[in-house]
């Protein structure tokens, strides 16, 4: 007999694979505009359900409390002057916004860079090696999310298509942010950052194949 241990881990990864997979089916077959508006609400819940299941180390909320100031930072003056990812605007989808920049997206920002350097860290010892893959795993996310963005009304940029200075820009910040959690040794354990990141992976890679067979 298979037993299922009700622990706050598993509770956990089945509610957001619950809210990813109702996003996913009812963007793609059901009312779609519902579903994206309801964004700020599926990203709010994996932000609070990646801190019940990761806190613990003393550096934990301050990695928390950097990566949203970084990111926010460095979108307003991307928003506001052009700087660092080029000259784009934030839609309506994402929520609040200070200076331009919603506040889910300091949130994301932080969110994304625990998620990934969690990964990292347990498959490699190496710190430069955490520090890399951890750098790679947010730019894949950010090259699967970029084409389809302005149908979200994430947010677009002036020449419609991310330029080149969005990626390097990502890769800098992403760098910076990787280098400090690993700096800190901040460890996270159990399987809630790698099931996250996988349905964040799936989510947007179906959302594509929609673009490009269908349209959004």
């Amino acid at each position: 007999m298979v037993t299922t241990k009700y622990t706050r881990e598993n509770i956990s990864i089945a509610i957001i694979w619950l809210f990813h997979l109702s996003g996913i089916i009812g963007i793609l077959y059901g009312n779609s505009e519902w579903f994206i508006s309801a964004t700020p609400l599926n990203l709010s819940l994996n932000f609070a359900l990646l801190l019940i299941n990761c806190k613990g180390h003393k550096w934990f909320f301050p990695m928390v409390v950097i990566g949203f100031l970084t990111g926010m930072i460095t979108e307003i003056l991307g928003v506001q002057w052009g700087w660092i990812f080029g000259d784009y605007q934030y839609g309506e989808a994402l929520g609040y916004k200070i200076f331009g920049v919603p506040l889910l997206i300091g949130v994301n920002w932080s969110l994304l860079t625990i998620i990934t350097a969690a990964i990292a860290q347990q498959f490699y010892q190496n710190i430069f090696m955490r520090i890399i893959i951890g750098v790679g795993l947010m730019i894949f996310l950010d090259l699967l999310i970029e084409p389809i963005a302005p149908e979200l009304d994430f947010w677009v940029f002036d020449g419609v298509e991310a330029p080149l200075q969005n990626y390097i820009g990502w890769a800098a910040v992403a760098l910076f942010l990787q280098a400090v959690f690993h700096y800190f040794k901040i460890s996270i354990v159990g399987w809630f950052p790698h099931q996250l990141y996988l349905l964040q992976i799936i989510f947007f890679t179906l959302l594509l194949i929609k673009k490009t067979t269908i349209g959004l």
